[in-house]
């Protein structure tokens, strides 16, 4: 077998893959008939699950062993994390083109980041059988409270807040960068 059919085994990738495209389908059969526009939370929450199930893959079956492995896994680490934000966002984008309406593309986009910025750092913190709770927090807390005027606001609310709004749009990408960042440097957290 190739390295890359190794690795993408043993980070669940196509089971993953499978769930982001239930989550995919069943947002495009609940909107595909010119019902209106989405709901923005549903657009959000539908987002959220491609991610959680994307994070399933951000640590393999014995984390242990991956730190004695002779090979540089910053790299890997980075563009796996970055690969499965771009596949949860687009994955949602698609259901667009079927005829669904969603959330703006740049909405998708920034959030798609900042998500899955939030799941790398709750591998390292937690471990990747956890990195979905600090997705699933923000965006319990962002759908569940009230978004503050102001700052403070913009930069809880980033999920669902426009993506034009500078303290959002920073939100989302310091996520990114921090979570993707640590997480290819540190790894999972065993």
């Amino acid at each position: 077998m190739r390295w890359l059919t190794l690795y993408a085994r043993s980070r669940r990738v196509p089971t993953s893959a499978a769930a982001v495209t239930l989550v995919a389908l069943a947002a495009w059969a609940l909107n595909h008939n010119g019902a209106g526009p989405m709901d923005l939370g549903i657009a959000v929450l539908t987002l959220t699950a491609n991610v959680t199930a994307a994070s399933v893959g951000l640590g393999g079956p014995d984390v242990a062993l991956e730190r004695t492995a002779a090979i540089r896994w910053a790299p890997r680490r980075a563009a796996h994390a970055l690969l499965a934000g771009t596949v949860a966002g687009a994955a949602l984008l698609a259901t667009q083109a079927a005829g669904a309406e969603l959330a703006p593309a740049a909405l998708v986009v920034r959030d798609s980041a900042g998500l899955i910025g939030l799941a790398a750092l709750g591998a390292v913190l937690f471990g990747a059988h956890f990195a979905w709770t600090l997705p699933i927090g923000w965006l319990a807390v962002t759908l569940l409270v009230p978004v503050p005027p102001g700052i403070a606001g913009e930069v809880g609310g980033w999920m669902i807040i426009s993506p034009a709004t500078t303290a959002s749009a920073t939100t989302a990408w310091a996520l990114l960068a921090t979570g993707t960042v640590l997480y290819a440097a540190a790894g999972p957290r065993r």
